[in-house]
Formats: C-alpha cells, sequence, structure tokens
C-alpha cells in the first residue's frame, strides 16, 4: 500500500523518484535496477526510468508484470498512476508475442494473434524478409498465425521488429558447431580443480539453460573482478564446442589465453591468437575488435571478416560487449544460428544501441549487483571520491574565451591536478597506485614528475606486457596508463585508481576505471578510486553524467573541493 514514509514517487511519464536520504533507499534501488534505467543521481534525490527496454529485459529473464507492479507499490508514496500501470501492463506483454522457431530446415515467425502477424508481414521493410510465396497478398487472412522467413533474415528480421516494438523470441535454436572436448584443470597449483563460485556457475547454468532453445544467446553483466572471462570459460565448457573470442585489444587477447591455458585442458595448439600481430586460426581463436574492423579504405570490404567463416564456431563470445562496434553489430547479424554470449560490467552504450545488443547478442540474462559481491567479499570495497580543483586566473581566462570543444579539454589538463596527485601518492605510498587519463601531454608530464612508466596507444604490446607483470609483482608500484588499459587488463593488486581525465561524460568508462582496482585485496580489502576534476567548469558537470552507473550499483562519491586560489 502506498505510504508517505516510502522513498519512491512514480510519475505518469513513466519516471520514477527515489529519496536517497530514506531508509528503504537500498531496497528501492535494487528493485527499480531490475526493469528501470537510472538517469540523474545528484545528493538527495534520484530518477529513474521505465523505458520499453528496460521492461523487455526484465521480461526475457522472467520477471513479469505482477513483479513489476508489486516492487513500486511496495516502495511508492502515492498510487501507481493508471497511465503507468497500463503502460507497464502493454509493454511487458509486447515481449514474445511473436517468436521465432525452426520446423526441419525452415524458420517461421509465429504469433496466436494473426491481426499482430498480418500487420507485420504486410510492413513494406518485412516483406523483403519472407520467402517468396509469403509475400503473396492471398495472405491476407484471419487464421494466418505464422509465416516462413528467410533462414539469413532471423538477425535483420529481429532488428527491424525492435523497433516497431515486437521484440522477438528467437526459439529457433542453435547449430552445434564442431565438437571440441575441454574440461576443468585438476592440477591446479594448490592441489585442489578449479571451481567456478557459486553466482558464476549460476550465470553459465542461466545462459545454457540446459541447451534448450531458450538459452544460447544473452549478455551476462557482472562487476569488474568478477570472474567473466572464467563464466565465458565455464559457458564453453558446457557447451564442448569450437569458440570465436572476440576482445577489446592485444593485452585482452593475451589475458584469455593465459586463462584458458591456466584453467582448462586445452592444449596449445588448440589455441589461437587473430591479431595484428598473429594470424591463427584454432579450435579457440581469440581475436581483436580491432582487427576484424580493418580495412584499407572507407569503401572497402572489411579484411578479416573470413573469420566468422573459418570455422564452424559453436559459440561467439563477444567479450565487454558494451563497446561492440558497428561493423561487427552488421556480422552478427548473420551468425543468428551460432550461440553468443555478450560479457560486460555494464550495458550502458554512449552511442545508445542497448537494442541492437538486446535483439543481435541477445536480452540480459544476468545482472549482478555490484554491492552484492562486495558484500559477499568476492570484488574489493570501494571508497570513491571526487576531487574539484579551481583552475588558476590565468586559466580560468582561457577557459571563459576558448570554444566549446576547447573548454573540456582545458579543464581536464588543468595543470593544478599535479598537486592533488602528488599528495595521494604521499598518502598511499605502500599503494599500487594506476594514474589513469585522457589526453598523452597530461600523462606524460605526469609519469614525467612522477618518475613513473607510462603506457599509451603508441606503447609497443611487448613493452606494455612488461610493464604490467612489473605491476603485478610489485616491482613497479605505480603506472600511468592512457584509456587503452580501460578494458580486461588483469591488475590484480591495483587497489588505488588516481582518475585525472576521461572521456567527457562516459558512464561506461567510469565503471571500468574503477573495475581496474575491485579484485579481492588484503588487508582492510578498501580499494581507493580518486576522480580530480575542474571545479566550475564542463569537466565537472561531465562527471556529474559519468558517475550515473556507478551510483545506481550503490557507490557515492565524496565530493572534497578545494580552496580557490588567491588572485
Amino acid at each position: 500500500m502506498p505510504d508517505l514514509s516510502n522513498p519512491v514517487i512514480v510519475q505518469s511519464d513513466r519516471s520514477v523518484l527515489l529519496e536517497v536520504l530514506n531508509p528503504l533507499f537500498e531496497e528501492a534501488r535494487d528493485t527499480l535496477a531490475i526493469f528501470a534505467e537510472l538517469e540523474k543521481s545528484p545528493e538527495y534525490m534520484h530518477t529513474y526510468r521505465i523505458t520499453p527496454l528496460s521492461l523487455w529485459n526484465a521480461a526475457s529473464s522472467g520477471v513479469t508484470v505482477a513483479d513489476v507492479l508489486t516492487g513500486l507499490e511496495r516502495y511508492s508514496k502515492f498510487p501507481l498512476p493508471v497511465a503507468v500501470r497500463t503502460e507497464i501492463q502493454q509493454l511487458m506483454g509486447r515481449y514474445g508475442l511473436v517468436k521465432l522457431i525452426r520446423d526441419g530446415e525452415k524458420l517461421f515467425l509465429v504469433a496466436e494473434d494473426p491481426v499482430i502477424l498480418l500487420e507485420i508481414i504486410r510492413h513494406k521493410e518485412v516483406k523483403p524478409l519472407l520467402v517468396e510465396n509469403a509475400r503473396d497478398e492471398d495472405l491476407r487472412t484471419s487464421s494466418l498465425t505464422q509465416v516462413e522467413i528467410i533462414a539469413e533474415a532471423r538477425g535483420p528480421l529481429k532488428q527491424l521488429l525492435m523497433k516497431l516494438s515486437y521484440p522477438v523470441e528467437d526459439l529457433a535454436g542453435y547449430n552445434e558447431g564442431t565438437p571440441l572436448e575441454l574440461a576443468w584443470r585438476s592440477d591446479q597449483p594448490e592441489g585442489e580443480p578449479f571451481a567456478l563460485r557459486s553466482y558464476q556457475t549460476e550465470a553459465v547454468a542461466t545462459f545454457h539453460q540446459q541447451g534448450s532453445v531458450r538459452g544460447g544467446s544473452g549478455v551476462l553483466v557482472l562487476p569488474c573482478g568478477a570472474g567473466k572471462t572464467v563464466i565465458g570459460m565455464g559457458v564453453m565448457v558446457a557447451l564442448q564446442c569450437e569458440t570465436l573470442i572476440l576482445t577489446t585489444n592485444n593485452s585482452a587477447v593475451k589475458q584469455w589465453l593465459r586463462e584458458l591455458e591456466d584453467k582448462t585442458t586445452l592444449a596449445a595448439t588448440q589455441m589461437g591468437e587473430y591479431t595484428g600481430e598473429k594470424k591463427e586460426i584454432c579450435p579457440v581463436t581469440v581475436a581483436t575488435y580491432q582487427i576484424l574492423t580493418h580495412r584499407s579504405s572507407a569503401t572497402a570490404q572489411f579484411t578479416h571478416f573470413h573469420l566468422f567463416n573459418e570455422k564452424n564456431w559453436g559459440l561467439i563470445i563477444y567479450d565487454e560487449v558494451h563497446l561492440l562496434p558497428a561493423p561487427v553489430f552488421r556480422a552478427t547479424a548473420d551468425l543468428q544460428a551460432k550461440r553468443r554470449l555478450g560479457l560486460t560490467a555494464t550495458l550502458v552504450r554512449e552511442d545508445g544501441k542497448e537494442e541492437e545488443v538486446f535483439s543481435l547478442i541477445g536480452p540480459k540474462k544476468v545482472d549482478v549487483p555490484w554491492r552484492l559481491l562486495e558484500a559477499q567479499g568476492w570484488i574489493a570495497t570501494a571508497e570513491c571520491t571526487e576531487w574539484r580543483i579551481p583552475m588558476s586566473p590565468s586559466r580560468r581566462m582561457d577557459y571563459a574565451l576558448a570554444e566549446e570543444r576547447e573548454k573540456f579539454r582545458l579543464a581536464a589538463e588543468n595543470p593544478r591536478k599535479l598537486e592533488r596527485v602528488f599528495e595521494l601518492m604521499e598518502k598511499h605510498q605502500e599503494d599500487l597506485v594506476l594514474v589513469i587519463g585522457q589526453y598523452v601531454r597530461q600523462l606524460e608530464m605526469l609519469a614525467r614528475e612522477l618518475k613513473a612508466p607510462l603506457i599509451t596507444g603508441k606503447t609497443p604490446q611487448r613493452e606494455r606486457d612488461r610493464l604490467y607483470e612489473e605491476f603485478r609483482s610489485g616491482r613497479v608500484r605505480r603506472l600511468v596508463v592512457s584509456k587503452v588499459a580501460n578494458f580486461a587488463i588483469d591488475l590484480p593488486d591495483a587497489n588505488v585508481a588516481i582518475q585525472v581525465s576521461g572521456t567527457f561524460g562516459s558512464r561506461q568508462e567510469e565503471a571500468q576505471r574503477l573495475g581496474r582496482i575491485l579484485r579481492p585485496k588484503q588487508g582492510d580489502g578498501k580499494a581507493y578510486f580518486y576522480s580530480l576534476v575542474s571545479k566550475d567548469t564542463k569537466e565537472q558537470e561531465f562527471a556529474m553524467h559519468r558517475q550515473l552507473f556507478l551510483t545506481e550499483q550503490g557507490y557515492a562519491y565524496k565530493i572534497m573541493i578545494e580552496e580557490e586560489l588567491e588572485i
């Protein structure tokens, strides 16, 4: 029942306000995260929005209309607006109204309601995706409940129907791919066979669904440091088939290969690297998005797309799926008969292509709250602090006169940030510290002043690997890195990150950078994330947007404001 002491206000435009200081804040936040998206997170009132995609992701994981309405009513101050109740029922009810099924070699679009199916097949963009005899005008019949589609149109049809607000439940199944025998190694250094954690086992089972047509495609969302690579390997062990793994960079490729060699029975000859350095095609092949999107000119064919057809892959793993480039999306539209697993810490995409992930990779199958794993000790407890640092009078004048885009860079490269970095380094002398930034000129200056190694996109891969290894071993205790270290870099002992600049308002980047330091720690088990922003500038505005995803996960930023410089 509505209660004025509750923390939630649901408004008729499907926005939801959540009071931060309410005793029920955390409970309500965790409930809203299941079916709503966070839009704003200032100090006292967070704003969520219930969207079609957020409801369809919830529906695909078994959440019902009753679950959503009960959750809202449980925490709402006031009765739910009738319009919101109706829209939730109608939007969630659209998921699964149309299904894809297979009958032998034929693929059919099925709907229990003939009117819905007729509406769909008469759409001008749908007609070319039907087999020829299904385009006949004689199909205008009140009893039609299924229509055959061109097998190769499975992906494009799902994309199109998503835009028409008919999210398809794909039950057409998958090709098994070439069999590949692999298991977890039993000769681990500790003397015990390797075993998944309970939440990792559950994630694998939720994706696999015991091999049924309801499993086999979708996205698993887990915090950085939660072992997404191991979960991907768990899916491979469950499926026992040749696998193509796509990831973000060469360092991530090598990390996958190290983990596969360390934890599975795969032989070295069964694993290959497909990058700018090597072009190996093996039963398990790990490639970068960069090599797949290479082409000689803007109008040329993609040089390495043939990799998708080089073997009869039974599984394609998309690591850091929130970074999937548009050309790989297009290729994935043709791969709907293969099992597809997306791994990410956040489904947030700054290009707004979350619907593409839903329709082509699959719906969100698992979304494990960061704070839950922190409470269970699987990831480190993180303390987040934003330092707002004023600029000097002369730089403030330059900022005032600059063009809009240049304003952000002037704020990001504020020289006075160096003083704060030195103070934080003094505070964390015994810790392993990453200094992370966006602009190479700024990072070069910091590395020089801190007498610390620097890794940027220009650093040769061999040198990167050497420095990462020295950092892991503790021989190097501070490392300055550009955005090349945002993703899929395994630095388990890093416990301090100082962010001196970032990519505008990128929520995913903020999450990934915190994720660099979330592996479980010795001692007090704490990780420290500092974000340095120039006070009263565009950078401060963007910082608020960057923090949205982490705020939704339950992290609070402590705001520290430096005193203004004297004129």
